[in-house]
């Protein structure tokens, strides 16, 4: 089973040289919106009344992200804050609130939360949405696999529509259901790699 993480559930989580040095906190998730990528984190310091730090940890040199902490081999590998961002914010605040279409051109609804793939990988597998009727209308929420997301007009999610067949109602089976995408989108497109569906971060 793939374990998988909620973005959200990333905020204020430890950040830890391998050494066993808790060096900071994650503050946000930095996402390039058109490659459907984490670019990064910034960062604040620990403790109650401990603000952002003016270095940000750029997703390149996580080590991994686990249950409790994310990894980093040193504190050297942090860097200005700007970096990690990007000149043009990288996109961030452009996922969540976005719409989902499907790539034949439907609408069915609105990205909650992003789902991240655990340890060492990190891509983005899916993301949480606020289903609306074309969707499901008995489904409040639902989780989709991400598929190889594009965006329209820098703003709205495409998934593939395919990806409606391997929705979940919470993230635990929504890894089976992430598992069971890319085996099929693996069969439909041979020549694909098997992980294609997750994309690289």
């Amino acid at each position: 089973m793939i374990p998988l993480v909620l973005a959200s559930e990333l905020t204020k989580r430890v950040v830890v040289t391998l050494g066993g040095e808790a060096v900071a906190q994650i503050r946000d998730t930095v996402f390039d919106a058109r490659a459907g990528r984490i670019t990064g984190f910034t960062l604040s310091g620990r403790g109650l009344l401990a603000g952002p730090l003016k270095e940000s940890l750029p997703f390149s040199a996580v080590h991994a992200i686990g249950p409790s902490a994310v990894m980093i081999p040193s504190e050297a590998v942090l860097e200005q804050r700007e970096l990690a961002v990007g000149a043009e914010g990288a996109g961030h605040g452009q996922v969540i609130g976005a719409p989902v279409l499907t790539d034949h051109g439907t609408e069915i609804g609105t990205v909650l939360d992003v789902v991240i793939e655990t340890g060492v990988s990190g891509r983005v597998v899916g993301f949480e949405i606020a289903a609306d009727e074309n969707m499901d209308r008995h489904r409040r929420k639902a989780f989709i696999p991400r598929g190889e997301t594009l965006a329209v007009s820098g703003r709205a999610l495409v998934v593939p529509a395919h990806a409606r067949h391997f929705i979940a109602d919470d993230l635990p089976s929504f890894s089976a259901q992430v598992e069971a995408f890319r085996a099929h989108t693996a069969q439909q497109c041979p020549d694909s790699p098997a992980t294609g569906a997750g994309g690289s971060a």
